[in-house]
């Protein structure tokens, strides 16, 4: 039977629900981490997955939105974090043919937009430079380091073929 386009849509919002899906899951189990001026969201790792497939990049957006709306973020908290998440996978996506460096948009917008975030939407008293400093740390370990790995052993196990 061949494949026509409504099935390829079907399968990648299938896609992007299952990515989303994770992402929320791996944000709220691990909450305490996962938001403020230190953070470790481990859900990043899966910023990797544009190097993969297009539908990750809906996936990784809509589980950040739905993310940030379950921990009752603030409003400003909800959309400028997931615009970053968004230009992060958008322009992993575009990078997908250098493999190591999909890692780079997302870790640089977290890093960028995060920080006014947390000071005009939580008052965090820390100076914007420093808290760049502490949230780039944080997505340099999430995407640097745990999304190499997660994205060196999806290439190995060819879960996911590109």
């Amino acid at each position: 039977m061949e494949k026509t386009n409504n099935d390829s849509r079907v399968i990648a919002m299938v896609q992007a629900a299952l990515i989303a899906a994770v992402y929320i899951t791996l944000t709220l189990i691990f909450a305490p981490i996962s938001y403020g001026p230190i953070q470790f969201r481990i859900s990043e790792a899966l910023t990797v997955l544009p190097y993969f497939m297009s539908a990750s990049v809906p996936g990784l957006t809509l589980g950040c939105l739905i993310a940030n709306l379950l921990m009752g973020s603030p409003l400003p908290d909800v959309v400028f974090g997931t615009l970053a998440t968004l230009i992060g996978a958008v322009f992993s996506r575009m990078l997908r043919k250098y493999k190591f460096l999909v890692c780079i948009p997302p870790i640089l917008s977290n890093a960028l937009i995060i920080p006014w975030v947390l000071k005009f939407a939580y008052g965090a008293e820390d100076m914007v430079p420093f808290m760049m400093l502490t949230v780039g740390a944080g997505e340099v370990l999430a995407v640097g380091v745990l999304g190499n790995i997660l994205l060196l052993a999806l290439e190995r196990s060819r879960v996911l073929s590109r």
